[in-house]
């Protein structure tokens, strides 16, 4: 029933908080001029210092990096929008993530299901295989799309569309496994199953309703993926 699973990354291969809230930290105090500054810029993107956690509309979770240097322009006078968007995908290569699960051996098991995998991400297409790659697992995908891989963002359905006809799959026999609204919108758009994980910043009950199933996180897919079979 399932021939293909494509993964967003931030929140669902990757614990959000603990992998771009160090990042955000780092990045104010590259660019804020002092500590007032810090958090106007902060608030500018939805980044909770004191909590090291981010607010449910932070433009980090799901927006892409040119859509969050438009937020953090007006406060940046001496950066373009280019420059600045440069700067975030740069600094973004080299945040340090943090796997929800271990996910060489989860990646492992789904390709010897037979089941190609890709991701989906609105980062940018350069720091998502770096990141992959910094983690051992670039091998393992069969396709990598970022916000400026020529398909679009989420919540458009271009990203997965593109991994459906790459790997020339129904799309009604692929999953699209994200943490946000965004994911869930685009992996629904597309004519997709969807799957929620809780190892972002959204609820399980603003997820639940645009998901097949809600998950705590992506080691429970392949139980998931078997149950379908079941008789």
């Amino acid at each position: 029933m399932i021939d293909g699973v494509i993964f967003d990354k931030d929140g669902t291969l990757f614990d959000f908080r603990r992998s771009w809230g160090t990042w955000s930290a780092h990045l104010l105090a590259e660019l804020a001029q002092d500590t007032a500054h810090a958090g106007l810029l902060a608030r500018a993107i939805g980044y909770l210092p004191e909590a090291n956690d981010f607010a449910p509309d932070s433009p980090v979770i799901a927006a892409t990096p040119v859509e969050i240097a438009a937020q953090l322009l007006p406060l940046l006078p001496g950066f373009d929008h280019q420059a600045l968007t440069d700067l975030l995908n740069a600094r973004a290569a080299q945040a340090v993530m943090v796997e929800v699960a271990p996910l060489a051996p989860l990646l492992a098991d789904l390709r010897a299901r037979g089941l190609a995998i890709g991701l989906a991400t609105n980062d940018g297409e350069g720091p998502a295989r770096t990141h992959l790659a910094n983690h051992g697992v670039a091998a393992l995908f069969d396709f990598v799309a970022g916000c400026d891989t020529g398909h679009g963002g989420k919540p458009g359905p271009g990203m997965l569309l593109a991994f459906a006809r790459q790997m020339t799959l129904d799309p009604a026999r692929v999953v699209m496994v994200g943490d946000s609204r965004h994911d869930l919108e685009a992996g629904r758009a597309a004519g997709m199953r969807t799957v929620a994980v809780l190892t972002g910043i959204a609820k399980r009950a603003e997820l639940a309703p645009h998901a097949d199933v809600v998950l705590p996180d992506i080691g429970a897919l392949g139980g998931w993926i078997d149950s379908l079979k079941a008789p």
